[in-house]
């Protein structure tokens, strides 16, 4: 098999992964900036509860999408950095000041004033961060960024400022919303918790498909290509009737309450969006010019790469496995255990 395909497919897989774990972390974080009425604490403390075992291990999949691309497809990896320079620096900023007003927030003893403030510090940057990943790839996926002798030749906002990336990041805010509210109510055990949140994904769900039906209409101004792909790639049409149909299942559980069949399904058709998005953007890795053939690097290096991963995915699939086990399906088992005793 073609190696420039297959690195291809291991960077969509790690973005699949990175959104459908870090995706609901940051989702979390969405909830944590809204919590209201009487429940508000309790919807706090349970969200602090769900992210706080693995939510840091989750930028593996970042960080392994962004050493794949560096190593394999260099010029791409450029013009994105220097095309894309100002959302790239604010993804890393609420990344960064995610983590340590998260850490702020739980660990520091002082005033609750200043424990509140690096609460909302956490809540805001939370939604800053996967704002900005959806405009990133709204906007490699039409036709603005391009980049000459180092300078953006559309200036360094217009190849991104423009509605149709603008739409691509509130649609990942939205559906990390979603996807977080979905996981939340199966993590509460408290029924009040679990109808709080059961709204809220309903609610955040819907949004999530109007945001994806003005996506599509803007696709026709400002990303013709990508809609075009959207519509006529081979196996796309496959993809998007089964992520509707996910989405169908995903909603019916909710309303019916069956909250682990709601999960299972919201993770289904999240990762079949982002899925068909990566099906319909091929061959291009950044519209207009850079296309997986024109931007790799050479052939021995590709083969070296995916040999590491192989080897590297022998270790890290099993550990992930092993501290998911331990900080989140063990650690529950024994609270339960302990609450019947």
């Amino acid at each position: 098999m073609n190696p420039q395909i297959v690195l291809t497919g291991v960077m969509l897989v790690a973005v699949v992964l990175y959104c459908l774990l870090a995706g609901a972390d940051f989702g979390a974080g969405f909830w944590d900036l809204v919590c209201s009425g009487p429940r508000a604490r309790q919807q706090r403390e349970l969200i602090e509860n769900a992210i706080e075992p693995i939510w840091e291990t989750n930028h593996v999949w970042l960080i392994l999408v962004i050493v794949l691309m560096f190593t394999g497809f260099p010029s791409a990896f450029s013009t994105i950095c220097v095309g894309l320079a100002v959302p790239l620096f604010l993804i890393l900023l609420g990344i960064i000041l995610r983590g340590s007003s998260y850490v702020f927030r739980a660990y520091f003893t002082g005033s609750i004033r200043t424990q509140l403030y690096w609460g909302k510090v956490f809540s805001i940057s939370s939604c800053v961060t996967p704002l900005f990943l959806g405009i990133v790839i709204g906007a490699i996926s039409s036709d603005s960024v391009v980049v000459t002798n180092g300078v953006p030749d559309h200036g360094w906002l217009d190849t991104w400022l423009h509605p149709f990336p603008l739409l691509v990041g509130v649609l990942s805010l939205s559906l990390f919303a979603y996807l977080s509210a979905c996981y939340l109510t199966l993590e509460a055990e408290d029924p009040l918790l679990q109808e709080d949140f059961r709204r809220r994904a309903l609610f955040t769900g819907f949004v999530s498909l109007l945001t994806a039906f003005a996506t599509y209409a803007a696709a026709g101004t400002f990303a013709q290509e990508i809609r075009d792909g959207l519509s006529r790639a081979p196996y796309v049409w496959l993809v998007e009737v089964v992520a509707a149909m996910a989405s169908l299942v995903a909603f019916q559980g909710l309303w019916m309450r069956r909250y682990r069949r709601a999960r299972i399904a919201a993770a289904i058709q999240v990762g079949l969006i982002i899925l068909g998005w990566g099906v319909a953007q091929f061959p291009f890795l950044v519209r207009p010019n850079l296309t997986i053939a024109t931007a790799s690097a050479p052939t021995n290096i590709l083969v070296d790469i995916e040999i590491a991963c192989s080897l590297g995915g022998a270790i890290l699939f099993p550990s992930l496995y092993l501290l998911f086990y331990i900080f989140k399906a063990h650690r529950k088992s024994v609270a339960t255990e302990n609450t019947i005793a």
